[in-house]
């Protein structure tokens, strides 16, 4: 064969370093987009946080001006193509504990670098000292550790004992558990080989369990279920001895929980030589106890969602609409340093065009940021648009909707709507909910529409929550009942969405 040229035309989809800055702040989480706002800001020294304000107009695209969002350009073109060996002695290693916990006290962004996003100031109320932040009062309640270990100050104790206590305190998860057993915990102080050293830790280990189960949440302390509502019962019979259901149920535990979860009374009674009746009353008494005795003490700034859009009602009637905004206190306010950015001009020289470079950097990034919240409202506010009868009724008034759907009316890809509503949040007079939450598929019904599975799965929990205690419904009959609403729905389907709903199933449901 002989060599020979040819030209040939093809094309190919390139993603230039905007275009993946783009679809990466798109599908970022509110906690992720602050974090990479704040590495943005350590690395590129032409960007700064705004310090001045500037009207709310200022900073988000019109519905004219933005069409299709930089990030689905992209999506629609994409779419085409354990311990040392050398431990230390018993006391010398509870001595270093003790010693180590010494003192412990427990729009179109342009080139004149204009500010954005200057008006997204936090939202105070105007009653600070009557209404308390959430999460300072998470903050302010202190975590369970903290608890047991001033607790554990007022003991009397030898160095030794109260250091065993305090590796125990630290041991205990956030539920109020010690996972590992007490031989684990001593194996982590002393050499595996030294099996009379690890015997010393474990008995030093017993006492301090002992105290610290006489610590306070009742019930701390337990390396199981069984024995955190036998804690329980017993400090309840120290403050009533006589107290014939408390000294049934401590019999009821005695046995084990696989016959409670079974509800096996005859059984039971028999086990415990009482009549049924008693042992109804004393699982009555055991559903009662706490079974995380550390819930109080769990954080919940843990818990807590900010939502990236808010809805609320405006004006009254019997059609009420709904204004959708962006919530401006997870807007990142940022602009390009004018300081930095004037002493550029006129400037020549390769470190000149590297400066020039991450001036650009900046300002692709404070525009990405501002495409990612325009496209977030214009996805939500077609959401809103179509899901009213769910923000005035609630979830039985839920309507099927796909991502398609949503795509085709502002021209955007399925991927692009996907990253919008993933991890983002909308406040709304039904609640807070993710985005994803409000599309759902659909079921078949008499009618000929479609009844959304949102609404089945809320017809499901109504009928529960009104069934009779003593004769729950079976899936089979919820089946029938959902037919009878002229939704078609399968016994295993209604089986599918009682599990998503954890609803346990009729047998387990029955009313003691």
């Amino acid at each position: 064969m002989k060599p020979s040229l040819s030209l040939r035309m093809s094309q190919h989809l390139a993603l230039t370093p905007q275009l993946q800055q783009s679809i990466r702040l798109l599908q970022l989480s509110t906690l992720e987009l602050s974090q990479e706002v704040d590495q943005m800001l350590d690395e590129n020294p032409f960007l700064e946080r705004a310090s001045e304000e500037a009207p709310m107009e200022d900073y988000g695209l019109s519905q004219a001006d933005a069409k299709v969002s930089l990030g689905d350009r992209v999506s629609e073109s994409a779419s085409d193509n354990h311990s040392d060996d050398n431990a230390e002695p018993r006391e010398e290693a509870l001595t270093d504990i003790a010693e180590s916990w010494e003192g412990d006290g427990s729009v179109d962004m342009q080139p004149d670098d204009s500010e954005w996003g200057g008006d997204a100031g936090s939202r105070k109320n105007n009653s600070d000292d009557d209404v308390a932040d959430a999460t300072e009062l998470a903050r302010s309640a202190g975590s369970l550790t903290d608890h047991l270990h001033r607790q554990a100050l007022s003991l009397r104790l030898s160095d030794i004992d109260r250091a065993a206590l305090r590796f125990l305190i630290e041991s205990v998860n956030e539920d109020g558990y010690l996972e590992d057993s007490l031989a684990e915990l001593a194996a982590t102080l002393a050499p595996a080989d030294d099996l009379e050293q690890i015997d010393e830790l474990v008995h030093r280990f017993t006492v301090a369990l002992g105290l610290l189960q006489s610590l306070e949440p009742v019930g701390v302390g337990a390396r199981t279920l069984n024995e955190c509502l036998q804690l329980q019962l017993r400090a309840q019979l120290r403050e009533d001895p006589e107290d014939p259901v408390a000294q049934a149920a401590l019999k009821v535990c005695g046995q084990g929980l696989e016959l409670t979860a079974k509800r096996d009374f005859k059984k039971l009674a028999q086990l415990c030589g009482e009549d049924e009746a008693q042992i109804k009353a004393a699982l009555q008494h055991i559903a009662r106890l706490e079974p995380k005795p550390g819930r109080p003490f769990v954080q919940a700034e843990r818990n807590i969602i900010i939502p990236d859009v808010i809805v609320t009602t405006v004006g009254r009637g019997p059609t009420p609409k709904f204004r959708v905004q962006l919530n401006p206190d997870v807007m990142p306010k940022l602009r390009v340093h004018d300081i930095y950015a004037n002493a550029l001009r006129g400037g020549k020289g390769d470190n000149h065009a590297g400066l020039q470079q991450r001036l650009q950097e900046a300002r692709w990034f404070i525009k990405n940021i501002q495409q990612r919240f325009d496209t977030i409202l214009r996805v939500s506010t077609a959401i809103v648009e179509r899901q009213k009868n769910f923000l005035t009724h609630g979830e039985l008034a839920m309507r099927p909707l796909v991502l398609r759907e949503i795509a085709d009316e502002l021209g955007m890809h399925e991927s692009t709507i996907s990253r919008v509503t993933t991890a983002k949040y909308m406040h709304t007079p039904q609640g807070t909910f993710e985005l994803k939450y409000f599309f759902g598929s659909g079921l078949g019904t008499d009618s000929g529409n479609a009844a959304s599975s949102t609404a089945v799965r809320a017809l499901i929990k109504q009928f529960v929550a009104a069934e009779n205690p003593v004769k729950p419904l079976s899936d089979n009959q919820l089946s029938e009942m959902l037919k009878e609403q002229g939704i078609d729905c399968a016994r295993r389907t209604v089986a599918k969405y009682r599990e998503a709903l954890r609803i346990a199933p009729a047998n387990l449901r029955k009313t003691i």
